[in-house]
């Protein structure tokens, strides 16, 4: 891999590196040992912390962190895809608190999967493997009913691939689901939510038991932001969800019924094809101004 980087002295070293997406960034957090920060295009799309991996540092990342306590037992082993992987901050997390639990990472951009390997080594999280291939062949490739969850967290810089949101896709996700297996993606949106009103009516036209959670800011349309959307064929912990969001360190609502159906009133479900572009934050956000 072409890099303007290298580890030195058996740890993480703050640089950047080349990859096929541009450019990726290392930064270490000063106020945390064993913290770092991965950059793409400017973008901060990782946290991790290598000392302490169930530690979640971004306020989204916490709430993905919630659902995933919240699904059956606690500590019970599962099986799990992710789409996008960059650091692995999820796959890390689950290994730590769900141990023997057995996960794969989807993620095309190779050099960037190298770099993670070499200065974020992720060879010691037991379980978890790590395929170069894009979200829509990696599942393709995944039998029927093989997973308990889908994690969808992949974006181009700022940008959520539009091919991952469609209803299509959707169903592809939902054949390698067991029948209680829960589908948890990360998508961005601004003023109004256009896009991810449209996201969650595609998975509401695919799952019968959806939610959405977001800071309340967020979920009015106020500010470019974060909102997740949790989906499954059988009942979700909403009552513990919603006490987490209500009551945790990211102060979130939850979205589910008729909240939920007047969210998505006049969207769409999103299909292969169409002409839509994902929104991009400001030029504000993440300091780019």
């Amino acid at each position: 891999m072409a890099r303007k980087g290298s580890r030195s002295g058996g740890g993480p070293r703050a640089d950047r590196y080349e990859i096929a997406g541009g450019e990726a960034e290392l930064l270490r957090d000063a106020d945390r040992d064993g913290g770092w920060v991965l950059c793409v295009g400017g973008v901060p799309q990782s946290y991790v912390d290598l000392s302490d991996p169930t530690y979640l540092d971004f306020e989204y990342m916490r709430l993905m962190g919630d659902v995933v306590d919240c699904l059956g037992l606690e500590g019970e082993a599962f099986d799990a895809v992710h789409i996008g992987g960059a650091a692995c901050t999820l796959p890390r997390y689950i290994a730590a608190t769900r141990p023997g639990s057995r996960q794969v990472v989807l993620e095309p951009d190779g050099p960037l999967v190298q770099m993670v390997r070499e200065q974020l080594p992720v060879k010691g999280v037991p379980g978890l493997k790590i395929r170069i291939v894009d979200g829509r062949n990696g599942i393709a490739g995944i039998d029927d009913e093989a997973d308990d969850l889908a994690v969808l967290d992949a974006f181009a810089e700022a940008s959520m691939p539009v091919e991952l949101a469609t209803q299509e896709f959707t169903y592809d996700i939902a054949r390698v689901l067991r029948p209680g297996g829960v589908y948890l993606i990360n998508v961005a949106d601004g003023f109004r939510l256009p896009f991810a009103r449209r996201v969650a009516a595609t998975v509401r036209s695919v799952f019968r038991h959806v939610i959405v959670l977001a800071e309340p800011a967020v979920l009015r349309g106020r500010r470019f932001g974060n909102l997740i959307v949790a989906a499954s064929r059988e009942p979700l912990p909403v009552a513990e969800l919603t006490r987490r969001a209500a009551g945790g360190i990211v102060q979130a609502r939850l979205l589910e019924g008729t909240d939920l159906t007047a969210f998505c009133s006049g969207a769409r479900p999103l299909h292969d094809g169409e002409d839509v572009e994902a929104p991009v934050p400001p030029p504000q956000v993440f300091g780019r101004a």
